[in-house]
């Protein structure tokens, strides 16, 4: 099976479960979104979540942009987040979509998040092009943050990054496999600077790397 096919067919089989372990936005999101220029808030404004799920992060968008956009491979998680959208009274325009090839025209994201979903693409091409595809639908100085697990993550042991899968246990103890890339800190760093994104900072926090990045006028 393609892997890109079994990752979107992974999520679809366990989008209820997971989505209802995903109750509270990461601090890390709510910090870069704190920090985000005023400039590129408001009603003219238009924010995206790539992998959005059940739009946890899409909802604290949504209080700072005029539109947002929530993107996520899988049918099954887009149905969670519209649920959560209903219930929570904010507005998201969903699409279903691959994240290196994003359904949208260049230049008119101020704002994204793209956090915990670049791990799930299965090759280093499919990864920076996604980048690519973030820097391509980001506004002149707009801004992004992107995240993926990494080495430095107390559950692994490895100095360099490797494939894996990562089993999901649902109610009732049936396993489910997903595929990650787990990244070296080094080779998160490298795959941003072969993109074309403009890096402005990066972190290490609770086993994840996070970059904001950015598409800077010349």
């Amino acid at each position: 099976m393609d892997r890109r096919a079994d990752v979107r067919e992974t999520y679809d089989r366990i989008a209820t479960h997971f989505a209802s372990t995903r109750e509270y936005a990461w601090p890390e999101v709510e910090s870069f979104l704190e920090r985000v220029p005023a400039d590129l808030t408001g009603a003219d404004t238009t924010g995206l979540d790539v992998g959005c799920g059940n739009c946890r992060h899409a909802e604290l968008l949504a209080d700072r942009v005029g539109r947002t956009v929530g993107l996520d491979v899988s049918r099954g998680l887009l149905e969670t987040g519209r649920a959560r959208a209903l219930e929570r009274d904010f507005a998201v325009d969903l699409l279903q979509g691959d994240a290196a090839a994003l359904p949208l025209v260049e230049g008119v994201v101020d704002v994204a998040v793209y956090v915990a979903t670049l791990h799930h693409l299965p090759t280093r091409e499919s990864r920076v092009t996604s980048l690519d595809e973030l820097a391509r639908v980001l506004a002149p100085d707009g801004r992004a943050l992107v995240s993926a697990w990494s080495t430095a993550h107390d559950r692994f042991d490895a100095d360099e990054g490797f494939d894996t899968t990562v089993e999901w246990t649902l109610p009732g103890g049936e396993t489910v496999d997903r595929f990650y890339h787990i990244y070296s800190p080094e080779e998160f760093e490298a795959d941003l600077e072969e993109s074309v994104l403009d890096v402005h900072e990066w972190e290490l926090s609770s086993g994840n790397c996070y970059a904001t990045v950015g598409v800077d006028e010349q």
